[in-house]
C-alpha cells in the first residue's frame, strides 16, 4: 500500500450540518485576517530559512491568490525545491478540505486545512485560506499571506535552483509596488464588485474600467507592465484577467468582454502561452457554469520587450 492511500480524506461538502463558511470579525479584534505573515530569510529571527524539501504549498486552482504563487513558484524553478498540493474546489463551515478529485494531504495526511492552522495556534479561531506555506521542519504554518509567500517563492530559492525568470528584480520593486497600489483595489478586488448593484457596485465598475483602458493604453507600447521581462505585477494583474470573463463578468453584465481592450487582450493572452501561466491555470475550477471561456489560444501580436 502507498504512503498516499493511508491517508484519508474530507468527508463530502455538508452544509446543512456544518453551515457555510465565513469568518467573524469583531471590532474589538486587530489580528489581521491572514494572521500568519512569517516571511522565509537567509538568517532572520523567524528561522525560516531556505531548504529544498523544507516547505509545502497548499493551493486552491480555484483561487487567484493562490495561482500567483504557483505561478511565482514555477518561473522560480521551484518544482524540486518547494512542493505543492491542491484542496477541493468547494468547501462548508469546516473550510477548504481534502477530497477525492485533487487527492490528500501528501505532508501530514490532514484531510481538513484547519487542522494545518490549529497544529499551528491552538484553538484557531482565525481564516483558514489559501496558498498556506507549511514549514515540515518545525511542524507550522509560515504564512498564508499571498503576497509575502509570492515574494518570497520569487527570490528566496536561487541559491537552490535558476530561475527562468527574476520576477522581482530590485530595480522595479518600487514600481511594482506602486502599480499594486492602484491595480490591487480597482482590479484585484474591483473585478467581484463591479458586478453587485447600487452605488458601490457602479463605483467599482468606473474604477475597473478606467483601469482597463489605462493599462490598453499603456500596453500598446510595451509588451510588459514593467521593464522587458515578466515580473510580480504581471503575475498579479493576469491571475484576475483569466478569470474576468468567466467569472466576475460571465454574464457580460460589466461590459462585453475583455476584448474590448484589444492591447490589454492580446497581452493576457500572451502571458497564457508561457508554461507557468499556462498550466497552473484550471479554468473548470472558476468557470460559472454555463459561461463560455474566450479562446485563449488566439494569436497575439505583441510589441517587442
Amino acid at each position: 500500500m502507498s504512503r498516499l492511500s493511508q491517508f484519508r480524506l474530507a468527508s463530502p461538502v455538508d452544509t446543512t450540518t456544518y453551515g457555510e463558511y465565513h469568518v467573524t470579525r469583531r471590532a474589538d479584534d486587530p489580528r489581521p485576517l491572514y494572521r500568519f505573515t512569517g516571511r522565509i530569510t537567509e538568517d532572520g529571527p523567524t528561522g525560516f530559512t531556505p531548504r529544498a524539501g523544507r516547505y509545502h504549498l497548499y493551493a486552491g486552482w480555484f483561487c487567484p491568490w493562490s495561482q500567483r504563487v504557483t505561478i511565482a513558484r514555477a518561473l522560480a524553478g521551484l518544482d524540486d525545491v518547494v512542493s505543492v498540493s491542491y484542496v477541493d474546489n468547494v468547501r462548508d463551515g469546516r473550510g477548504w478540505a481534502f477530497r477525492e478529485l485533487y487527492g490528500p494531504d501528501p505532508v501530514n495526511g490532514f484531510t481538513l486545512l484547519r487542522e494545518a492552522y490549529e497544529a499551528t495556534e491552538e484553538g484557531f479561531d482565525g481564516h483558514i485560506s489559501v496558498p498556506t506555506l507549511w514549514d515540515r521542519a518545525t511542524a507550522t504554518v509560515v504564512s498564508n499571506d499571498f503576497k509575502g509567500i509570492g515574494i518570497d517563492v520569487g527570490t528566496r530559492f536561487r541559491h537552490l535552483a535558476e530561475p527562468l525568470v527574476v520576477t522581482y528584480p530590485e530595480r522595479h520593486r518600487d514600481e511594482i509596488e506602486e502599480l499594486d497600489a492602484w491595480l490591487g483595489p480597482a482590479v484585484n478586488y474591483g473585478a467581484a464588485a463591479a458586478g453587485r448593484p447600487g452605488p458601490d457596485g457602479a463605483r467599482a465598475r468606473a474604477a475597473l474600467l478606467d483601469a482597463f483602458a489605462t493599462l490598453d493604453e499603456r500596453l500598446a507600447t510595451r509588451r510588459y507592465l514593467v521593464g522587458s521581462t515578466v515580473t510580480e505585477a504581471d503575475i498579479r494583474l493576469w491571475v484576475t484577467l483569466v478569470r474576468y470573463d468567466v467569472g466576475p463578468n460571465a454574464h457580460r453584465a460589466i461590459n462585453p468582454g475583455l476584448r474590448e481592450y484589444p492591447h490589454l487582450w492580446a497581452y493576457a493572452r500572451d502571458l497564457y502561452t508561457v508554461p507557468a501561466f499556462r498550466d497552473t491555470t484550471d479554468f473548470e475550477s472558476f468557470t460559472v457554469p454555463g459561461a463560455e471561456v474566450p479562446d485563449w489560444h488566439a494569436p497575439a501580436a505583441r510589441p517587442p520587450a
